[in-house]
């Protein structure tokens, strides 16, 4: 038994079965790029770095699965079902006839069983969250929500446009949907510490979430956040792996235990990489790691949850 809720027994518990993501570039944007609350977007966001190659809305996005299945298909076990996974910017943000036909075409493809939608709590309104879930009906629908930070002051740092309590609104009008949903964090963001990085378990655990995604925080290129990083590199702080996992540690000790751990780290590409951690190991080396150290401590997920 594993110490901690994770992602695969979360599926399986689902689908039965091992169920494979294929990432789709939709072509949309962000309100905090195209000026509706902000300019540049997100300061450490270079959404490219976490596109998978064959990603490219300049094709369909029935030709963006096809290749996809055939990428996986070369890295990993063969699977018999699908999720299409809306991955780039906030997927979200469009007319609803534009989502519409995006979750038409990838529920087409073939043995896909499913839409997982990456957006923003303020790309979210009434009218889609009905279309959704109408095709919750017979398919496997997810909402996965950039949370980042609990912490107002850091939100406005990195210029996201929109504040906690936004967040919280939208993913409990989410869940009135009986959608499923998802959210991501990240580690490391300047101006957070150890503790107050810990303390947000407590917040995170109070929302709906099925499922969870940690990210250390890494400087990628051409983004606010390398330039703010040249300017004053003594804002930020990066985590040694040993360090970033007893942290990632202290806060799935305080999480509460229902919510699925889809990742502990993020994975980019080198040339993406402006500044450290520079690991140099595979997530699944990482991730070996943390259950090691989970064993080595006698702890597990929710442990001091309340």
């Amino acid at each position: 038994m594993k110490r901690y809720n994770s992602y695969p027994e979360y599926f399986r518990e689902i689908f039965g079965e091992r169920v494979q993501k294929l990432s789709i570039n939709a072509g949309l944007t962000c309100p905090n790029r195209d000026g509706t609350c902000g300019v540049g977007g997100c300061t450490f966001c270079n959404a490219l770095a976490f596109n998978p190659s064959y990603c490219n809305p300049a094709k369909s996005i029935s030709q963006q699965m096809e290749e996809g299945r055939e990428f996986h298909l070369t890295r990993y076990r063969r699977a018999s079902k699908y999720l299409a996974y809306f991955q780039t910017f906030s997927n979200t943000y469009c007319k609803l006839d534009k989502l519409v036909a995006m979750c038409k075409e990838a529920l087409e493809f073939p043995n896909v069983v499913g839409i997982v939608i990456g957006t923003r709590p303020d790309c979210i309104d009434e009218q889609k969250l009905d279309f959704l879930q109408e095709l919750a009906c017979n398919h496997y629908i997810k909402i996965e929500y950039g949370i980042e930070s609990t912490n107002d002051d850091t939100l406005k740092r990195v210029n996201r446009g929109h504040d906690y309590k936004s967040l919280v609104e939208a993913v409990n009008f989410t869940a009135k949907r009986q959608l499923h949903i998802g959210g991501h964090l990240i580690f490391g963001l300047p101006g957070e510490t150890k503790e107050m990085i810990v303390a947000q378990a407590k917040l995170v655990s109070e929302l709906p979430l099925e499922t969870i995604k940690f990210h250390q925080l890494q400087i990628m290129k051409n983004t606010k956040m390398a330039d703010e990083f040249v300017q004053n590199p003594s804002d930020f702080y990066f985590y040694e792996l040993e360090e970033y996992l007893e942290l990632v540690i202290r806060f799935v000790e305080r999480l509460r235990p229902e919510i699925a751990i889809e990742r502990i780290a993020s994975e980019v590409p080198p040339r993406f990489l402006l500044m450290p951690p520079k690991w140099d190991m595979r997530y699944d080396v990482v991730l070996r790691r943390f259950e090691e150290k989970l064993e080595k401590f006698d702890t597990f997920q929710g442990k001091f949850y309340v």
